[in-house]
């Protein structure tokens, strides 16, 4: 049996940090957290952290045996990451490195794995420029001919192609996709997507909605692609019923959202994350379950991708998921704190007990879906 990676976290020193910081580590099973650190701030020059801290770690990693990783819950240079590496001799990962390491665990389709490779390697082009200024003392490109220009510019121009030909192939599945969706519009098919930041519930919902039996996983990002299932109804195989009750009603499950999710890790989603925008109903699930500050930092943190997609807001219904486990009190302290006004546009429910369900099912149901709702995919 494999050995776990001996790790040391350094976060945030709040509990929200902290706890997510531990869920996106534990998401690799190959790493066992021995201890975290925890810093005010992770954006200094020489090491992110300060330098007295990073002196506080390399004590530690001294005194203990087989720390083999250091994990920093921020954005590091590659100068910083050298920095660290030559002062506590152990392989240092940053933020947006550990996520692109899960989005790799969890990718099943060809599509998903492309649009992790755009985003590893606009990772990687800031850094292949970073460390040419780094191979020259004087902060100065090598003359021509020598081997600093040579390995930069080669690595640079292959990262480049490397780009346009997953745009290219990414591009032909939104094309795809957008033929799809005009053929749903002749159809007059509805389609209702669900968001919200990940492991808030939106495949157990998925499932529920659609009668389908999804991988569902307390992990981070278990869902990376879009799924697409009609909405499961009683009505729905009753050749009695009219046909407007009878209609055809599509739910899209998709990657769930994060704090502090770097923008070209958006950009290079937006291909699935299109299916939002092309939505009649976008079903925004927030876990009622935690603590209402963390709800307030997820709630803002949805609602910040969304913007950046440029949703419409009015599509938005939100969803308040696991109510089973709150109280009525706790659910009309969340109300106040995220300054829910509008109860038309809120449903309360649990997956778990099934409360709420039905009457979920029954406002999809019930919904007019317009032409003038239904926005195309810009190509």
């Amino acid at each position: 049996m494999k050995n776990n990676t001996k790790t040391i976290l350094v976060t945030y020193p709040d509990d929200f940090a902290i706890n997510e910081a531990k869920s996106l580590v534990n998401s690799i099973s190959e790493y066992e957290i021995i201890k975290v650190f925890t810093q005010k701030y992770l954006n200094r020059t020489k090491y992110g952290m300060g330098a007295g801290k990073a002196q506080e770690i390399e004590e530690f990693v001294k005194e203990s045996q087989n720390i083999e990783t250091l994990i920093v819950d921020e954005h590091l240079s590659s100068k910083q990451i050298f920095n660290l590496e030559q002062l506590l001799k152990l392989k240092v990962i940053d933020r947006e490195r550990l996520i692109l390491d899960i989005f790799y665990s969890r990718a099943t389709t060809i599509e998903a794995k492309l649009q992790i490779q755009l985003a590893e390697i606009q990772y990687q082009m800031p850094r292949v420029r970073e460390k040419a200024r780094l191979m020259s003392k004087s902060n100065e490109r090598v003359g021509k001919g020598g081997m600093g220009e040579y390995i930069v510019d080669v690595q640079f121009r292959d990262l480049k192609r490397q780009m346009s030909f997953i745009k290219e192939k990414l591009k032909d599945a939104q094309l795809k996709r957008h033929i799809y969706h005009q053929q749903r519009l002749k159809m007059g098919t509805p389609i209702v997507s669900l968001v919200g930041y990940t492991s808030s519930g939106k495949t157990t919902l998925f499932n529920l909605l659609t009668g389908e039996n999804k991988e569902t996983s307390a992990s981070l990002f278990t869902t990376l692609s879009t799924t697409t299932r009609s909405l499961n109804t009683p009505n729905k195989n009753n050749a009695n019923k009219n046909r407007e009750s009878n209609a055809e009603i599509l739910i899209v499950d998709t990657v769930g959202f994060i704090s502090r999710l770097p923008h070209y890790m958006i950009d290079a989603f937006k291909s699935t994350l299109e299916e939002s925008l092309v939505a009649d109903l976008i079903l925004l699930l927030i876990d009622c379950s935690e603590d209402i500050k963390n709800i307030k930092i997820k709630y803002s943190s949805c609602w910040n991708v969304l913007e950046e997609l440029k949703v419409d807001k009015s599509k938005v219904f939100v969803i308040l998921s696991k109510a089973d486990k709150v109280t009525s009190i706790t659910i009309k302290e969340i109300f106040d704190h995220l300054n829910i006004t509008a109860i038309e546009n809120v449903s309360i429910l649990s997956s778990k007990t099934g409360y709420g369900i039905h009457k979920l099912k029954n406002m999809i149901m019930s919904k007019r879906y317009t032409e003038n709702e239904r926005e195309k995919i810009s190509l």
